[in-house]
């Protein structure tokens, strides 16, 4: 199926789809249901997301969009009511006022472009992580969300659990006193594989699967020829036009508690050190992400930090923290330190928070019986359904996540000029001491899929 609108009646038809929306939005009452429409029902994490909207009690599920038809069939028939469409832009421009949310669950270099078209539109949106492919991207979706007023989610749905938000209320409350220093890490076993054996893009493509739209599969990316089992529907994260490599993926799922936690904002420096191989193979650098990266932010100082500020370190794949870390996990009990996790070391103490975990407040011996607050339970999908008719506001917004996935994706920036000291003007978004660095802070997106805003 293929679908053509002008940037033009595109932009027409979302301005009027704004107001249209906004009226009904206004004039619903909290116990009415969510009118929303899936963009991405299969892939990595399009099934799952689909499942958890259409399982929702409070949601009436209007319409499903999937660029691979069997993904769309397969969800059509659990969904058979909702309308189905292989172009979001079509759905977005036909819907009108029968939708009040989506989510974006699709390779990261479409994130914002749908994100942002949404907004314009009048939809809320859930977002998976991370936010936006590029750093640009990232100030953008924030700026957009925050005047929109839409309730927005990014898909870090840990940081609606017990651990995560336990871990947040040490580190604001300053149980380890300030803090001077964070470890993040995401080590886990077989991750790796997922990038061993991507290497320089096939020297000539094939014809893609009748099922796929290769070119909406595409989208704002350079035109690519279709290679099969090494883009769709999973390996896209190891290559630099379509995913934000490891450290953009999980990241944003480690970083939470800190970020919320600390109250960071935006850092002053970043560098990164990475798996050596990649770096002298120019053709790997010039089109994939390595299979491991030793990224170090420094973040300047604020009421939960030392004076001199935070260094904040990000490993994985075949870098690990080091021993200061890997003492301190030994300190509470494990056998080594954990495969995903956070380790923030304060002037009284430290935390450390272990992926889909409870924190640990070390040394244990000083922090036995710290009182804990009373967390119920909250279901990340739930919390955006609830906040869309009226409820509490999210728990990760984009006006919040924005700013984090900004700092996050700055770290893809260090990678693809490593051992290079980057020095970030947040206002101005420079890096003054890089013009090589500051091309990779904004794509530009190929002709026909230009979005106002980006």
């Amino acid at each position: 199926m293929s679908f053509h609108v002008s940037r033009r009646r595109f932009l027409q038809s979302s301005a009027a789809a704004a107001v249209t929306a906004a009226v009904y939005r206004n004039a619903m009452g909290a116990n009415d249901r969510l009118a929303h429409a899936c963009i991405g029902v299969g892939g990595m994490m399009g099934g799952h997301d689909f499942g958890k909207f259409r399982g929702n009690p409070k949601v009436q599920l209007v319409a499903i969009c999937d660029v691979d038809a069997n993904h769309l069939a397969g969800a059509k028939k659990a969904a058979p009511d909702a309308r189905a469409y292989a172009d979001w832009r079509e759905l977005l421009a036909k819907e009108g006022d029968k939708v009040d949310s989506v989510n974006a669950t699709v390779p990261d270099h479409m994130h914002a472009a749908i994100s942002m078209s949404a907004l314009h539109a009048g939809k809320g949106v859930y977002c998976q992580k991370p936010l936006t492919h590029d750093v640009f991207e990232s100030r953008m979706i924030a700026q957009a969300a925050a005047k929109s007023g839409k309730t927005t989610q990014l898909g870090t749905q840990f940081a609606s659990g017990i651990g995560d938000r336990l871990g947040v209320h040490y580190l604001r409350s300053g149980a380890i006193g300030k803090a001077r220093r964070a470890y993040l890490c995401s080590n886990r076993t077989g991750a790796i594989d997922s990038y061993r054996l991507v290497g320089p893009r096939p020297a000539q493509g094939e014809k893609p699967p009748g099922s796929l739209s290769w070119d909406l599969w595409l989208g704002t990316a350079p035109v690519r020829e279709f290679a099969p089992s090494i883009y769709h529907p999973v390996r896209w994260r190891a290559w630099q036009d379509f995913g934000t490599g490891w450290s953009g993926d999980i990241g944003c799922h480690i970083f939470d508690a800190a970020w919320k936690g600390l109250d960071l904002k935006t850092p002053t420096t970043v560098t990164a050190e990475v798996q050596k191989s990649w770096e002298d193979s120019p053709a790997r650098r010039g089109d994939t992400w390595p299979q491991g990266d030793h990224i170090t932010w420094q973040f300047p100082a604020n009421a939960h930090t030392v004076d001199e500020g935070l260094t904040l370190e990000w490993f994985d794949g075949v870098f690990f923290p080091p021993k200061e870390a890997q003492d301190l996990a030994l300190q509470a009990g494990m056998s080594k330190f954990p495969e995903e996790g956070l380790l923030v070391v304060g002037t009284e103490g430290a935390m450390l928070l272990g992926h889909q975990t409870a924190p640990i407040l070390l040394p244990k011996d000083k922090f036995k019986g710290t009182p804990k607050p009373n967390l119920e339970p909250r279901d990340h999908y739930d919390h955006f359904v609830n906040a869309s008719l009226g409820g509490p506001k999210t728990e990760s917004h984009f006006v919040q996540t924005g700013a984090m996935a900004e700092a996050i994706l700055l770290g893809t920036v260090a990678i693809r000029c490593p051992g290079k000291l980057l020095e970030w003007n947040a206002p101005e978004m420079k890096i003054p001491n890089s013009p090589q660095a500051e091309k990779f802070l904004k794509r530009t997106y190929r002709d026909g899929w230009k979005v106002e805003g980006l």
